[in-house]
């Protein structure tokens, strides 16, 4: 070995025990990875920052935008009724709302996809009365196979067109993955709906253990009310319809105790009721009123605190915070791992101050927290219930890394701007696949006309991209290229190629997706194939084989993260409404990833030959 392939074998190492303790966050690894391989010279300093330019990169971006204008048109309100229907047996119900989910994983990104699903699949299951974790994992894994049917289904299928256009001298079409990606899907579908669910832990249902009516909100009385001037007793029958309880009422930081049943309700009033999250929701909608955007210890506190952070927020950012949002909502969202709350609590953070938004309640493993909440560290995984306008608003969720799971009160449906939002995607994807355009131009014009349509808001272009994935992209590609150029593709190839030497090269397919489905339950996807798409390349070349098979089997076992909860964001996303736990993945997720190789291999040498 030369002293740049140990320098960069020791470097690669480095990057990959760094990426698999966890601690740090992945895009500072490969960033840090990136400076490492400049200053020690094996990286070229001009190539150093090529990554950002690469069309890999941008379409990435590009596709979590145009995801957002698919949520905002208010499909899900389409597709609710048909996802969620009542009365179906457990096994129809994966296969419909896993086939709704992959579907959409094939044109949409796929942690989007299973974000739009989740609420009703987790609202099902409590109608049902079974745990949501019996058809959640189900589910997450079908939007993970959707992803492998096109193009920009999922990024390792991106970053393997790029791979092949600089090794082969064309990139692959946007359907070029359909035939062996479709079939795989259909497969691992059938699969996790028939006998995938029954080896998913039974845990009891975190929703059992909650005192229905324990929720306790403060909804303020708005300029303009229908309830000024009533007297709160007369409330009774609004409070009996949504099921909850009138508790006190708070005027001007004071509870009013005296004659509170004749008190006459004026403007500015805080009404202090509980109940469960839906008939609060319910009891707001039919009242007008408010949430307020805090939750101190008592409500003196609260209603001061309130109007010091309204009297800090600056008017403008307000307006724009609140631009678009209809009304009030209790949201139950999951912290994803790039959140800026882990490792904080609400009250460090200041999510009352900062944000409008209320730490109502966290679940952690199925066991929900109630006292003490604001003061709690937040984790990654854990399921937060918040209310405030501040957990209304899309763009504050995602600028603080949170996915909404359950949420009272979805965009309707409005069908001009669902057809729009369609029909533009599918104009883009014609030229591309037509060869008028390249796939990064076209999306890039349909992301733009989305932005001029206001079907994306502009203020939101920023914080629905996944800036921590787009840099640690950036910064891989470039190391990957010098791991080529200096050989080091070369003797890991080599190696495969002994091992396997006297056997048909099959067995070195099998070999290659092996290994990209271990590394791919504990790397992140993008990495994996940034690794192993160059090795799956001249294995294939060296043993005088279709080069096409052996990118494909790597494109899709990067896809197929199954064992555990950090393999896939989308399995990251159901730890906490699942109750999961690190060892429940791999009893559906093994016979899972089997399933896909009995399948992709057979596919593999029918549609792309050796």
């Amino acid at each position: 070995m030369t002293t740049d392939q140990i320098l960069l074998f020791s470097l690669f190492g480095a990057v990959l025990a760094m990426l698999l303790w966890g601690r740090v966050r992945h895009d500072l690894v490969a960033a840090g990875g990136l400076l490492i391989g400049v200053a020690i010279g094996v990286v070229p300093e001009e190539a150093a920052f090529s990554g950002f330019a690469s069309p890999a990169v941008v379409i990435v971006a590009l596709v979590l935008v145009a995801s957002r204008a698919f949520e905002n048109s208010g499909a899900l309100g389409v597709i609710a009724p048909v996802a969620a229907a009542e009365g179906r047996s457990i096994w129809t119900h994966i296969a419909i709302i896993g086939g709704i989910g992959a579907a959409l994983s094939a044109v949409i990104n796929n942690v989007a996809a299973l974000a739009m699903l989740m609420p009703l699949d987790v609202q099902a299951a409590r109608r049902a009365g079974r745990p949501p974790g019996l058809t959640l994992m189900p589910l997450a894994f079908a939007t993970i196979l959707g992803g492998m049917v096109t193009l920009i289904g999922t990024p390792p299928n991106i970053i393997a067109s790029s791979l092949r256009e600089r090794h082969l001298g064309e990139a692959y079409g946007m359907f070029d993955f359909t035939p062996v990606g479709a079939a795989v899907a259909l497969a691992g579908i059938a699969f996790v709906a028939l006998a995938g669910w029954r080896l998913v832990p039974r845990r009891e249902d975190r929703t059992a253990r909650i005192d229905p009516a324990s929720f306790r909100a403060e909804l303020v009385v708005p300029e303009g009310s229908k309830l000024i001037e009533r007297v709160f007793a007369e409330l009774d029958e609004e409070a009996e319809a949504a099921d909850v309880i009138l508790v006190g009422l708070v005027r001007d930081g004071r509870a009013k105790r005296k004659r509170l049943r004749r008190t006459a309700i004026q403007c500015g009033d805080v009404l202090v009721v509980e109940g469960s999250a839906d008939a609060i929701a319910a009891f707001v909608k039919a009242t007008d009123l408010e949430i307020a955007g805090n939750e101190p210890e008592n409500v003196e506190d609260k209603v001061a605190d309130a109007r010091e952070a309204a009297g800090a927020k600056d008017a403008a950012g307000e307006a724009e915070e609140d631009a678009g949002h209809e009304g009030p909502e209790i949201v139950e969202a999951v912290v994803l791992g790039t959140s800026p709350l882990v490792g904080r609590s609400a009250a460090g953070y200041g999510l009352r101050r900062r944000h409008s938004m209320t730490l109502l309640g966290i679940s952690r493993s199925g066991t929900v927290s109630r006292t003490g909440v604001g003061e709690r560290p937040i984790a990654a995984g854990d399921e937060l219930l918040l209310t405030g306008r501040g957990a209304g608003s899309a763009a504050t969720r995602d600028r603080l890394g949170l996915v909404a799971v359950n949420r009272f009160g979805i965009a309707p449906f409005d069908p001009r701007k669902a057809a729009l939002a369609v029909g533009i995607f599918a104009l883009a994807i014609g030229a591309a696949s037509s060869g008028m355009l390249s796939f990064a131009v076209a999306i890039a014009m349909a992301v733009a006309a989305y932005a001029a349509l206001a079907l994306v808001p502009a203020r939101e272009f920023y914080t629905i991209i996944e800036w921590p994935i787009i840099v640690m992209l950036a910064c891989l590609l470039p190391l990957g290229i010098a791991f080529e150029e200096v050989g080091g593709t070369a003797l890991i190839a080599g190696a495969i190629v002994d091992l396997t030497e006297g056997a048909p090269p099959v067995v070195a397919l099998v070999a290659i997706m092996v290994v990209t489905l271990t590394l791919s339950d504990v790397l992140n996807n993008v990495a994996t194939i940034v690794i192993t798409g160059p090795i799956a390349i001249d294995v294939a070349e060296r043993f005088g084989v279709n080069p096409d098979t052996f990118l494909m089997g790597a494109a899709i076992a990067a896809s197929c993260a199954f064992l555990t909860p950090i393999g896939h964001k989308n399995n990251t996303l159901i730890m906490g409404p699942g109750a999961f736990r690190f060892s429940d993945y791999w009893r559906m997720g093994l016979p899972l990833e089997l399933v896909v190789l009995a399948v992709s291999v057979p596919m593999l040498l029918l549609v792309w030959p050796l």
